[in-house]
């Protein structure tokens, strides 16, 4: 999904959504990607794909790539026409993909546009109530067949169910400031978690730690290969080194980017300059200690394998 900047308009005119439906299907072509869905509104759009080639960054940038070039020459614009890149979530392949078609289809509806969804041009939705050979491009047919196995009362079965309003969780989702990286039941996310985190432990990919193990996660990992109960990791004796706190500290700091207030509340510590020195001392550790080192490998790597298990 992506919007105008400034919440502006990024079409204006009958030609402006005719020539993003064609740049769509272009992209699809180019880029061997599976358009099941598709909504575009006067100031933003949806799209639901499926990237077989897990290209979607190089598909979306020739998509609003092209469209940006094309709309600045028609209405003599200049510069960005959306507000920045585009924002993406992975959805899992079961009821909640049948609720975001409904949510993207039901779109204008709930927008105040039209009054009857069959009203609507500029969606996909005529596509999903129709044999016409033109939407043959729309990747289609997995959704309808998870609504039926009888080919035949595929339209049927999808009017029935794109006129129910019963997109409350989809809803909560997108009405967020902070979009999750995900959607789906518990053990889909934590099997995204599991898979995907370690590849993405980039400073530079603020969502990133949507990925992260959780707090709780990290203490009984630690728990678990220190043969602890978590309540030690709250101990702090003076003169006494506490290996296992210090090391869930260092670890909800590398794992997860969390500010050392927020690790100084998770810890029932007083002072976050504690925190600084501690996750200094266990750096300072590691870069002198090899079997250290390798310790703390070990009880990261279990964590975040952890994660895909749960």
């Amino acid at each position: 999904m992506n919007r105008g900047r400034r919440y502006e308009n990024i079409f204006t005119d009958t030609e402006d959504y005719k020539i993003f439906i064609d740049l769509l299907k272009e992209t699809s072509e180019m880029w061997n990607i599976r358009v099941a869905a598709y909504c575009l509104m006067p100031n933003h759009y949806h799209l639901l794909v499926q990237t077989p080639d897990a290209n979607l960054s190089r598909s979306m940038r020739h998509l609003n790539g092209v469209y940006t070039q094309v709309s600045n020459r028609r209405h003599k614009w200049d510069g960005s026409l959306f507000r920045g890149r585009y924002k993406s979530i992975l959805v899992s392949a079961d009821n909640y993909l049948l609720q975001l078609v409904r949510y993207i289809h039901r779109n204008p509806l709930k927008a105040g546009f039209v009054k009857n969804i069959n009203d609507y041009e500029w969606s996909s939705h005529k596509g999903y109530a129709s044999i016409a050979k033109k939407w043959e491009w729309l990747h289609k047919e997995f959704i309808l067949s998870m609504l039926t196995g009888e080919k035949k009362r595929w339209i049927s079965e999808y009017k029935r169910f794109v006129r129910q309003d019963r997109d409350e969780e989809i809803a909560d989702i997108f009405d967020k400031k902070r979009l999750p990286i995900s959607v789906g039941p518990a053990e889909f996310i934590d099997w995204v978690k599991g898979k995907y985190f370690e590849r993405k432990t980039d400073d530079e990919v603020p969502s990133v730690k949507l990925l992260a193990p959780d707090v709780f996660q990290i203490m009984d990992g630690v728990s678990r290969y220190y043969n602890i109960e978590t309540d030690m990791l709250f101990v702090s004796k003076r003169g006494e080194v506490n290996e296992p706190r210090n090391v869930a500290v260092y670890l909800c700091r590398k794992l997860r980017r969390d500010r050392l207030t927020e690790i100084c509340a998770h810890f029932r510590m007083n002072n976050y300059s504690a925190v600084s020195s501690i996750i200094r001392r266990v750096k300072s550790r590691i870069n002198a200690d090899k079997k250290f080192k390798t310790k703390i490998e070990k009880i990261s790597d279990m964590i975040i394998k952890t994660q895909g298990q749960a």
